[in-house]
């Protein structure tokens, strides 16, 4: 197939600035890359435990949201979406027509995470690629 054929991923179009091919590849990217796109900054006192300045966003993480109609409030991820690149946030939630209380979708990017979930797996790979 060439480069520029339909359902093709093409992985050269990080490299490029055009706008246009960016959002294309964040479209069609597949799910393991999709969760590099789910990362969020770490509080201060994270970043100088664990010397990195994001991690990605997990289930059961507690986060701030930093932007958007939900600022400042703080809760434990529910979900993490990685097809829609969202997360679910505990207490951020809209009232629909009927009356439910439903999760309001937000972006990875606009939360801060406060405290990591307990995942001893998580934390070996973080402290292992720190070191080399």
């Amino acid at each position: 197939m060439a480069k520029g054929s339909g359902n093709l991923f093409y992985s050269g179009l990080r490299a490029s600035a055009q706008p246009r091919k960016q959002r294309l590849f964040r479209y069609r990217a597949p799910l393991h890359l999709r969760g590099k796109f789910l990362h969020a900054t770490l509080s201060e006192e994270l970043r100088k435990k664990l010397k990195k300045r994001s991690l990605r966003v997990r289930k059961g993480d507690r986060v701030r949201i930093m932007r958007g109609d939900f600022k400042g409030l703080e809760g434990e991820v529910l979900s993490v979406d990685t097809k829609k690149g969202r997360i679910r946030v505990q207490g951020a939630s809209i009232r629909k027509a009927d009356g439910t209380e439903v999760p309001m979708p937000i972006h990875a990017s606009n939360v801060m995470i406060i405290k990591l979930a307990e995942d001893k797996r998580r934390l070996k790979r973080v402290s292992k690629k720190r070191k080399g």
